[in-house]
């Protein structure tokens, strides 16, 4: 796999995937992007109800989403899953710049052991946070019916890895989500927001961040 470093207009690193042709994030800013996303229109929302929550992210990559959302809810009790089929070395995450800006100095070393910490198991990174990294390929994913409130769906686009865009995948999604739960993507296609509506799920089309039109927040109802 080669993976490239690049500069987003933020000043917030990326990757740009070789084979996939591909970037890690959006080149308008990663961690503009990112927060938009998944921790306003997905975390924050959620944590006005409850303290304590489930999140499961598909597709691991930098560990950005998992940074920013420790840091957004430095004293909410978070059991952070990620699926992740193809880890990156930890020469690439060192090059990555995310925990030396302003506001992240104090997550440097939680960043750094998100990344060397162990597969397959339940690591504490804080007395808040627990993070488990699993090995394997969306398809695979066992369901953990209604365990999870909030799924990152955060693989790479639908152009370059239709597969894991499917209803299949969703219906995964779906079983694994508690009731009331919450998908949030920055794919906002049609054939996206068709798989997820052909699974149950109510989906809504919001304003994406910049360079990107809309996103789509999907919603397991009660």
């Amino acid at each position: 796999m080669t993976v490239k470093k690049i500069i987003t207009e933020d000043q917030s690193m990326s990757l740009f995937h070789g084979e996939l042709n591909e970037t890690y994030h959006s080149t308008h800013g990663a961690i503009t992007e990112s927060m938009l996303i998944f921790i306003q229109n997905g975390l924050l929302p959620l944590l006005s109800g409850k303290k304590n929550l489930n999140i499961i992210e598909m597709g691991f990559g930098t560990g950005l989403n998992a940074l920013l959302t420790l840091s957004s809810a430095p004293e909410s009790s978070i059991y952070y899953k990620t699926i992740e089929a193809y880890p990156l070395s930890m020469d690439v995450i060192h090059q990555l710049n995310y925990a030396y800006l302003p506001g992240f100095d104090n997550y440097r070393d939680a960043f750094n052991s998100m990344h060397s910490s162990n597969w397959e198991e339940d690591i504490r990174v804080n007395d808040f946070f627990t993070l488990h990294k699993n090995k394997s390929d969306l398809r695979d994913f066992k369901v953990e019916k209604e365990r999870y409130d909030l799924i990152y769906f955060d693989a790479f686009s639908p152009n370059v890895q239709p597969e894991l865009w499917t209803k299949e995948v969703f219906s995964k999604m779906f079983e694994s989500m508690k009731p009331g739960g919450v998908l949030v993507t920055y794919s906002s296609k049609g054939i996206v927001k068709q798989a997820l509506r052909d699974t149950g799920f109510i989906v809504e089309r919001l304003p994406g961040p910049p360079g990107k039109r809309h996103i789509v927040r999907a919603v397991r109802k009660f």
